[in-house]
């Protein structure tokens, strides 16, 4: 398989410059600058934008965006990843090449645990199922489905992604959020902001301070597992200028086999939902992509292997949230508090 280096990855989103995160921050805007502000739809989610800037950067950003989705939105039948799960003959572009050598990376530091074939698994398990018809899927469905996952079934040479099977279909999903947080991090970045917070469905890049001159604060949600109506509680709030972060949980997305509760995570190494005590992983990093990604994996190996994955990586620090019996449990890795600090 075709490695991309990282220092590719970050020139490649430069060039073309349900989340578990609740942003907080500004005020009224300071007079002595203009702070804008620009939100919309993107991805099936939200995306919240603020920044310090001479003029409104709203039709550069919604361009970004719709650059992003031709390329690796699964949704858009016109993007590039969208024609090579159809087996159509397309040549990959810049940023599902930055999206393919960060996959090519985790895949390996998880052990497996991050696949981005993981795509038919998850539509067999898919979301929209009755919990009846989900724990109806029989084992001999799994493992015929198995044989076409795997990254190690695809390859990309010279621009091109190669499949020893054409039922092999890859899903960016898992990176998708925190790879547009770099793309327009990096639009902001080139256009002279110095301050600015980019969120997108609860991925965040941000840089510098707010309107009011604090620090942005970023809120991680405590997971609720009795009430589903409840409003959501904060389990710790984040005073920071300079910061990647990616947030996955399975705490909202569940269904019941029988008593037992299943997770919508699905274990590309075996082919079924996890099951683990971890409710929720966030992840900071060298990239949001990159956070994006090890937060996903994160949610696939537990706690125990996840903050293992996470010390190996040496970019990166997370944050666990465990269910232990009637109670919740958090657990850092040992460069958390470094890589957060102000």
């Amino acid at each position: 398989m075709k490695n991309i280096s990282r220092r590719h990855i970050i020139s490649a989103l430069l060039g073309v410059g349900l989340a578990a995160l609740l942003i907080w921050g500004v005020g009224e805007k300071d007079e002595n600058a203009t702070y804008y502000r620009n939100e919309g739809k993107i991805f099936g989610t939200y995306y919240n934008i603020r920044y310090e800037a001479e003029t409104d950067l709203h039709d550069s950003i919604k361009a970004a965006l719709q650059a992003f989705d031709n390329s690796l939105s699964m949704f858009n039948p016109n993007s590039v990843l969208s024609a090579i799960n159809a087996n159509r003959d397309t040549t990959t572009d810049a940023l599902f090449e930055a999206m393919w050598a960060e996959a090519t990376e985790v895949y390996a530091l998880s052990g497996g645990a991050f696949d981005i074939t993981v795509a038919p698994l998850v539509k067999a398990f898919g979301f929209g199922r009755k919990s009846d018809q989900l724990s109806a899927i029989s084992p001999q469905t799994i493992d015929s489905i198995r044989q076409f996952v795997g990254f190690d079934k695809v390859e990309l040479v010279d621009h091109h992604v190669y499949k020893s099977d054409r039922r092999v279909q890859i899903d960016g999903g898992a990176v998708a959020k925190g790879q547009a947080c770099d793309v327009i991090a990096g639009l902001l970045y080139e256009h002279g902001c110095s301050n600015y917070l980019v969120d997108i469905g609860g991925e965040v890049v941000a840089r510098g301070v707010n309107d009011k001159n604090e620090p942005w604060r970023i809120g991680i949600t405590k997971p609720n597992l009795n009430n589903e109506g409840a409003q959501e509680e904060l389990q710790e709030i984040l005073a920071v200028s300079d910061i990647h972060m990616a947030t996955s949980g399975n705490y909202r997305n569940f269904y019941y086999a029988g008593e037992e509760r299943r997770s919508h995570t699905i274990d590309p190494r075996t082919g079924y939902p996890v099951q683990h005590s971890l409710l929720s992983a966030t992840v900071v990093s060298s990239s949001c992509m990159r956070a994006d990604a090890l937060a996903t994996a994160c949610m696939v190996l537990g706690d125990e292997e996840a903050l293992a994955m996470i010390e190996r990586a040496q970019d990166a620090a997370c944050y666990l949230i465990v269910a232990k019996k009637d109670s919740l449990t958090v657990i850092t890795s040992s460069k958390w508090e470094k890589m957060i600090a102000k």
